[in-house]
């Protein structure tokens, strides 16, 4: 079986990188496949996780390594040290640790192979993630306490300046300050100005301007968001309103965390903290707004209120996270409003026109219909003749080469008669059943290789069966099913994602629905791909 590498980088790793010691995981990658070399380990896959999540939930790529290490795909897994796999909470290491034990897979580093079968070898892993778990708390503790160190200093400590700054490093010091990028603090004055002291109308009176509408102005003259955003958000205005870094000040501390069991799953719940917890100090940057236009924005800011916090978990929307714009690939939202909900794309600098929900669920329903009739004809109770003769062929290659690795077993037996017998001296016989070993093993691999083909092969004949009566099914309930959470489920079963294209506004008179569905249906790739 193959052995595959798996690279992760560390915070330490990060901080190594910015005082200039190479790029990480390149370096790992070369000690391991030297490694491998050495020690003759077959590698034919390697994975890198670019995130320094403390929990496997947050890394994606380990996730994706531990189902197949529990599937039995590896024979062992090549790692600079055990700390790279698991450093969460106990039950992330009982997870990693059980993962490999029960796969009987190897975790193989510089200076040792833990193999799960051993118990010795498995105390030594788990003490290994243990101390990794212990390493992690205490490297997290250091840097907490030289953040909140650094914050009180005056210092920038997050890792991205603000819209209106660039970070710089501190001279003859240790850490990072802010230095005001001019053109871009020009419209934070502007922003403030604004949304301050208002509008003058043609008639010489004063408009208010909100932040969406600061939001929409900024858009039409061209100026680019923050952080490669497609259009500025009124949300970010809002922030950054807010955020006294403008008036040379540094705030830290103000959002905490804590972690909640819901639904057997842990979830991380973000509040504010507390007035007495918030560290507010002047900056050693320098300010570019007045701090008391600064004030009168949060005065108007408080007697707007705050805005609306939405409701966690909640769906709303039957179609959300399945319809997509056609354009952009943003997805489609609903807009409620007094008469009716309307979809439309979120991005404001895509021209994909908006449609009234209740039409575009009831084409969508349609075209389902249309897409299970022309479905259930083409595939009827049986396999397309090109597809059933592929899979005729595979069983009849399959029966071919077991009844090959039956000889090659009874000639291998022989070897042994031979010489017994005489016939072989020792050279001819260990010459002779080296060559046998090495076509069984071709031959196994053959075997393997075919009837996995032919499993899945079937399983893709049973789902293209199965998504019939499932299309069937959600057609007769959808109307009578009791929340806009059960349709959506219930759609998602069935289809991957819907793009929506409207090119025109349909006009009073419609017609409403000129706009194009296409559907993705769940279905398994076509054989032989």
């Amino acid at each position: 079986m193959p052995y595959c590498l798996y690279l992760r980088k560390s915070r330490a790793d990060m901080e190594a990188e910015a005082h200039g010691e190479g790029e990480t995981l390149a370096r790992h990658e070369k000690i391991l496949l030297e490694l491998a070399k050495r020690d003759h380990y077959s590698i034919t896959q390697i994975y890198r996780e670019i995130v320094s999540g403390e929990t496997i939930a947050s890394r994606p790529v380990v996730q994706h390594l531990l189902q197949e290490v529990e599937d039995g795909k590896w024979e062992g897994v090549l790692v600079v040290e055990v700390e790279r796999l698991a450093r969460g909470d106990t039950i992330d290491q009982g997870v990693m640790a059980q993962a490999f034990k029960y796969s009987n897979t190897k975790i193989i580093t510089p200076l040792k192979v833990y193999n799960p079968a051993d118990e010795f070898d498995e105390e030594y892993f788990e003490f290994g993630l243990f101390m990794s778990r212990r390493e992690y708390k205490t490297i997290n503790r250091r840097l907490v306490r030289g953040r909140l160190a650094s914050a009180k200093e005056g210092k920038w400590v997050s890792g991205v300046a603000p819209y209106g700054y660039e970070r710089v490093r501190i001279s003859g010091d240790k850490g990072w300050t802010l230095r005001p990028v001019e053109e871009e603090a020009d419209i934070v004055r502007f922003l403030f100005r604004l949304y301050t002291s208002g509008e003058e109308g043609d008639d010489g009176s004063i408009r208010k301007v909100g932040t969406y509408s600061l939001a929409l102005r900024l858009d039409e003259m061209g100026i680019a968001p923050p952080r490669s955003a497609s259009c500025w958000n009124d949300r970010t205005i809002q922030a950054m309103l807010q955020n006294p870094v403008y008036i040379g000040k540094i705030r830290w501390n103000v959002n905490k965390s804590k972690k909640r069991i819901i639904n057997n799953a842990v979830e991380v719940e973000y509040y504010k903290a507390s007035p007495e917890d918030v560290v507010l100090v002047d900056g050693l940057h320098p300010a570019i707004v007045d701090e008391a236009v600064f004030q009168k924005a949060q005065e108007l800011m408080g007697r707007s209120g705050p805005p609306p916090v939405p409701k966690k978990d909640v769906v709303k929307n039957p179609l959300a996270g399945l319809l997509r714009c056609g354009k952009c690939g943003h997805s489609i939202v609903l807009r409620p409003n007094a008469s009716c909900g309307m979809l439309g794309c979120p991005n404001r600098a895509c021209d994909n026109v908006g449609s009234k929900y209740d039409i575009v669920e009831e084409r969508l329903l349609q075209a389902l219909a249309s897409w299970l009739a022309d479905y259930r004809l083409e595939w009827s109770d049986k396999l397309p003749a090109d597809e059933q003769a592929l899979i005729d062929l595979k069983s009849k290659s399959l029966r071919k080469a077991e009844t090959e690795l039956e000889t090659l077993r009874r000639q291998l037996d022989r070897t042994h008669d031979l010489l017994e017998q005489g016939v072989y001296d020792t050279d001819t016989f260990l010459s002779r059943s080296r060559s046998l070993n090495e076509r069984i093993a071709s031959t196994e691999a053959d075997i393997a290789s075919l009837s996995a083909e032919l499993v899945e092969d079937e399983k893709r004949a049973a789902s293209r069966r199965n998504i019939v009566p499932k299309v069937e099914k959600l057609l007769e309930v959808y109307a009578e099913l009791p929340s806009a959470q059960a349709k959506n489920e219930m759609l998602k079963e069935v289809l991957e994602k819907v793009s929506y294209t409207k090119l025109r506004r349909s006009g009073r008179n419609g017609p409403f629905d000129n706009f194009e569905l296409t559907l993705f249906p769940k279905l398994p790739p076509s054989f032989g791909e």
